[in-house]
Formats: structure tokens, sequence, C-alpha cells
């Protein structure tokens, strides 16, 4: 009898000409060489959907762990996974791979793809598994089998390459065309750094060249971008050892730019019935042990430092301070809601690895806010919040975002019940505004389920920014009350919520999202005046003292060089406007203007050349 094949039982190419590349049997996805073995419900895996590309991207994976132990069979191999935009296999090495290496490991890619060498699965017991990886010496194999709960392993081989894998995997090599090596890096064996460091090579692989190009050169605008590189040219911040890592300087760019956020923040918060508060930057480790930090929280906070005999702590999260406010008096029903807003600063340990410029760092100051409310009031104050964090972030230039939903992770603190009714009100509240949103589960807090919301910047990133979550916990846990309606005291519940997150990663997004070039109403110097010789001097001063009048952010330069050189440093620092004055200038009470895109406008009166300035600082206002 003829065993009939998935492959047999699908067309090659799916509805828009895109190769079928695995299958889908009643659900569960299986290469197209797997058996048929019953009537069954088959769907095409297309190499273009998001099953399709990973497992493209999987099997380029495989395919670059056996070029590596053809060009280098001391090697040790260990896991090969696909990722968001790629993906990577470690390696036990005894040195790091060198960009040379890469180009070779590439070459010999291309030459096992060209050979069409057909994919096999196999399937083996767990003793035999482990009895094979032993004789090829590949100690990391074994030592994951033997972990495996099931008895029954299934393993792929091309040519003389066999790898663990559960698949699904290509038809052959042949299938990976499109691919390039990107990057290398050391990582620790299980993301532990008490195992031994190993050789990471991260790769990408598209369905067409064309999709591969385009994403190589996005790569090429994300390192012009790089808010490090240029939070160096144009002096904005640093990050220096004898400070530590993690930390960050603010130069005054950088700070009149923090400044223009924190205002606007604050007024913005003060207009939304906020008020405002200020809270320290330590206090008593027993504090943290009342919230429930160190329990759950503690691999994240700093050693406690010992005052006269006493443990402090340096903060975490700002919320403990701010329930210990609204302790100090007795609240009524009517009182409530109460919404308390800080710009915190907070510290919390993170791995030296894992550190990245203004994105990932040690201390930073987050735009933190709590909310003590009825239960009553709970959905109105966070479609509230989804409205302000919506009006917010479209006034610093993002109008597009991911929403998800994160659930009860698996250590939390809490009733059912009350995980339940805080993930209901969420996803009330979303529905209400007519806000499309995903599940991602577990990946709640532990005292309570959050939304989170990720922005998509003009590469079309996604970066973490807003989160708003309901607990039921820290009320409880801090005995705190309010007398109801009835007379006897009933608990509030506490919504925490950061609409930018923390302004050292929000200000790291928009110099990347903006290439250093800010929005006029951001720019640390939002016009720079340009005499021409030194006779023009005294009217550039007069120029600038009217701007300054008027909250313009200028600055002269009255340097002897040449109009030339000045026009190129103001460009190459991002200054949005350039008043040009010469002889004719101030002799009419003029300014020749030239914007940093659209380059000379040509010449204006002085004042209207202000108008134009200050109409366009106040268009974000329009925002709101």
């Amino acid at each position: 009898m003829k065993v009939t094949t998935i492959k047999e039982c699908l067309d090659e190419k799916d509805s828009q000409g895109g190769e079928i590349v695995a299958a889908k049997v009643n659900g569960r996805p299986v290469d197209l060489n797997t058996p048929l073995t019953k009537d069954s419900k088959i769907e095409g895996i297309s190499i273009h959907s998001p099953e399709g590309l990973e497992i493209l991207r999987h099997s380029t994976s495989h395919l670059m762990a056996q070029a590596v132990k053809e060009l280098y069979p001391e090697v040790r191999i260990t896991i090969g996974p696909s990722i968001a935009e790629g993906f990577y296999y470690d390696f036990d090495y005894s040195r790091p791979f060198t960009p040379e290496d890469l180009a070779k490991i590439e070459e010999k890619m291309r030459a096992l793809a060209k050979e069409d060498i057909p994919i096999i699965r196999r399937e083996m017991s767990k003793g035999d598994a482990i009895k094979l990886f032993d004789k090829m010496g590949e100690t990391y194999k074994t030592e994951i089998i033997r972990e495996l709960p099931e008895e029954a392993v299934s393993l792929y081989q091309q040519g003389n390459f066999t790898d663990l894998c559960r698949g699904p995997h290509l038809p052959s090599t042949a299938g990976v065309r499109s691919f390039k090596l990107l990057s290398t890096a050391g990582a620790y064996w299980r993301g532990d750094e008490k195992n031994k460091m190993l050789q990471r090579i991260y790769g990408t692989a598209f369905p067409t060249e064309a999709e591969l190009d385009n994403y190589l050169n996005k790569l090429e605008e994300i390192k012009k971008r790089d808010h490090r590189k240029l939070g160096r040219e144009l002096d904005l911040f640093s990050i220096q050892d004898e400070i530590g890592a993690g930390l960050i300087l603010w130069h005054p760019k950088g700070a009149l730019i923090r400044k223009s956020i924190e205002d606007f923040w604050r007024e913005e918060h003060l207009r939304h019935d906020y008020d405002l508060l200020y809270t320290p930057h330590v206090a008593r480790l027993d504090l943290w042990k009342t919230s429930g930090h160190t329990e759950f929280y503690q691999a994240n906070m700093y050693s406690p430092i010992e005052v006269e005999g006493q443990d402090f702590q340096l903060k975490p999260m700002n919320c403990p301070f701010h329930i210990m406010i609204y302790k100090t008096k007795i609240h009524s029903y009517r009182d409530l809601p109460i919404r308390w807003a800080e710009l915190g600063t907070v510290y919390r340990y993170e791995r030296s690895g894992v550190l990245h410029g203004l994105l990932r760092v040690r201390g930073f100051t987050q735009d933190d806010a709590h909310i003590f409310c009825r239960p009553d009031q709970l959905e109105k104050e966070i479609t509230s919040i989804l409205d302000f964090t919506v009006d917010i972030l479209k006034t610093f230039g993002f109008d597009r975002y991911d929403i998800y939903l994160s659930t009860r992770p698996e250590k939390f603190v809490g009733s059912m019940e009350n995980w339940e009714k805080a993930t209901t009100a969420l996803c009330k509240a979303l529905e209400m505004k007519g806000l499309a949103y995903q599940i991602d589960p577990g990946e709640g807090v532990f005292y309570g389920p959050k939304i989170d919301i990720k922005i998509k910047d003009v590469l079309d990133r996604a970066w973490q920014c807003t989160t708003i979550q309901v607990d039921f916990n820290l009320p409880e846990r801090f005995s705190l009350s309010y007398v109801g309606e009835d007379g006897v005291p009933h608990q509030p519940i506490m919504i925490h919520r950061a609409l930018m997150g923390s302004l050292e990663r929000f200000f790291g997004i928009l110099v990347e999202h903006y290439a250093g070039a800010f929005p006029l109403w951001l720019s640390p110097v939002q016009v720079r005046v340009l005499p021409i010789t030194e006779k023009q001097n005294e009217y550039a001063g007069e120029v600038k003292t009217l701007l300054s009048r008027e909250g313009i952010r200028v600055k002269v330069d009255s340097r002897s060089e040449k109009i030339g050189y000045k026009i190129r440093e103001a460009q190459m620092e991002k200054v949005p406007y350039m008043f040009v004055v010469g002889g004719r200038e101030a002799e009419s009470r003029s300014v020749s203007v030239r914007m940093r895109k659209d380059g000379d406008i040509g010449t204006m009166p002085l004042a209207s050349a202000i108008e134009k300035v200050k109409k366009e600082i106040l268009i974000y206002q329009s925002t709101k």
C-alpha cells in the first residue's frame, strides 16, 4: 500500500504564489514529508506567514550550525532558536568568532543550501538519543535530553549533521536562500552567569532577497539613529565608568529637553485633576517587607544600607510612599478617586550584560501615578487613563501602538476573585474605547493584571512605554480604607500607571524616533542667530533678547567664522531655525530664515519671523 505524505495533499504554492513550507494537521504543525495515516484536516503553512517565517529561520539556524561544525569540528553545539527578527545559535568554542569567521560560515551555508540536502525527521527513545549525542561528544544535547519529560525525542538530520529539535523544518536546505549573519556575542549557557560563556551568532533570513535587503537597510538606519551615538554627537548625555554603569549624566542640552518633557507632563497632570507628590529615594527596609517587594522583587533590589542599626533600602518603586501618604488621614467615599502623580527616581539592579544606553539602566525616573478609587469608579478611571495616554503619546509623535492585556503569572498574591475582577475591568475599558488588544498570558505583575502599550516608532519598532496595573493586594497589605456611604470602612482599589514608562527610556526612544532632530517645542536650541560678520553682533544680540522674551530658546554664534561654516554646524547639531543676519537685515530689522528641513525660506521682518516660530512651538498643544 502506498503511503501518502502531507506534501502530496497540498499545492506547492499558496493563493498568492508563496511557497508552502510545512503544514498543520488537525491544528498541529508538521513537516511536509510527514506520512498521512488517517483522514485529517490539512492546512498549508506559507513561507510568508508568521509560522512559515519562523520555520524558515529555525531551519537557517540549523544550516548555520551544520556549516560551523564542518568548518570547526571541535565546536560543540547547544541551542539555536528563531527569534523575533531572525535567529541565533550558541556554540561552545575556545575563542570568539570573528567577522572573517562569519564570512566563511556564510559561504559554507550557501554551498550547503545549493546541495539541496534533504532535512529528515527521526524519532528515537531518550536512551538511544543520549547514546547518539554522547558518541558525537555533544554533551549539551545530552543534558537537555535528560531533562525532557517525554520518553521519545525527535531529531533532524541533514547530511552528516544531526540536531535535537521538535520541528517542523523545511523539506531541504535548498529552501534557505536569502539570509545574512549579523553579529556575535557572548552568552552564558542557559543564561546563568555561573555557567560557561558560549559564543552566540545572530542572523536573519527572509523568503526573498528584496525583503532581506529592506531589513538590512533598516538595520543601517537603526545604526544611524542609535541614541548612544547621537547622544555623544549632540552632547545630550553620557554614561561614565567613574560614575557607574547604568547611571545617566544629563548634559545641558539633554537636560533642557528633559525639562520640556517634565514641564509638559506636570501641566497635563494638573489639568487632568492629579495632585503632585515628591518622595524620598530611600526608606526603611520594613516598608518593602510590608509591600511584598522583598519577597517577590528581591532580585531587582540593591542590598540594604545600615544606618544607626536600621536597614534602609534604595527604592525600586514609588508606590509604598504614596500609600503611606494616603494613610496620614481618614478618607471618605466622597474623597475618591484620589489621583497622585510623581516623577520619582527609582533604583533597580540590572546585570551589566543587559544594560543598554538609556533603554536599560540602573537608576531612572518614572512618570508614575497612583489612583485610589472605589470599585464602582474602576472602569471609568481606566478609560480616562487610556484617553490621557493616547493624548500624551500623540503629542510626542506616536499614534501607532500594540496593546497587550497581561494576565495572572504563576507567582502571585491576592485572591483569584480579585484577579478576575481586575482583569475584567481592564478588558471592559479597552473594549469601551474600541482599542484592539492581545492577551499576554502570565505576564502580569505579582500583585495584579495590567495593560501594556507598546508604541511604534518611525521604523516600525515596538517600544514598551505605558503600563496600567490594577492592584487589590497592596491596599490589603497596608490596611488601606475609606469610610463608605454606609459609615463603615471599605478597602479602596489602587491603580498603578506610567504613561511614558521612564524618562530615560522614553528620551532614548525619542532620540531614535526623530534621529536627534527633535520637534521645535522639544529642541534644546530652537533658534540660532548667525551674524555674517562682527559688525552684526550687536543686532544679533537684540534678536536674541526679543526671542528670549517670548520664551524661545536661542543662542548666538558670534564666532569669527565664515557663515557657511556656522550654517553647517547648526545643521549638524539639528537646530530647527537659523536666523542669518547681515548688513541689510540689520538695517531693515529683518532676518534671513533658514530651516533645518527646508533650507533657506527667505528674508522676513523680525517680528514675523518670531511669530512664525512661536506658532510652530504651540502646534503641539492642538493635539491635547
